[in-house]
């Protein structure tokens, strides 16, 4: 499996205040079995259930819908950051969606 940029490195290494929307799990679960075999997809999120991963509930679903309309996100990114923003954590990313985004540590991908 490719290596993870040493930009998230502190960030998933701390169990204790890693917050997984559970959304990311779909998302980079089908990333990877795109690329890869499924037991590295399996491996990836199981790595990323050490942390604490966030079910979709009403509220959050209803708070997504809005930041998706207001900010003219899709709608997994807008669960995505609404997990965040709930949960008081920095949404650490390198999609371009979230470039700019308050509460957001974006970092350009290098090609």
């Amino acid at each position: 499996m490719a290596k993870m940029p040493i930009f998230f490195a502190p960030v998933i290494e701390d169990m204790a205040l890693l917050i997984v929307p559970a959304i990311s799990l779909f998302e980079v679960f089908k990333r990877v079995l795109q690329q890869r075999a499924e037991n590295d997809a399996l491996r990836a999120v199981a790595l990323m259930q050490q942390g604490r991963v966030i079910a979709l509930d009403e509220s959050l679903a209803l708070s997504a819908a809005k930041l998706s309309f207001e900010l003219k996100l899709p709608m997994a990114d807008s669960l995505i950051l609404s997990t965040a923003r709930t949960h008081a954590a920095v949404l650490w990313t390198q999609d371009d969606d979230f470039s700019g985004i308050q509460g957001v540590q974006y970092i350009q991908k290098i090609s």
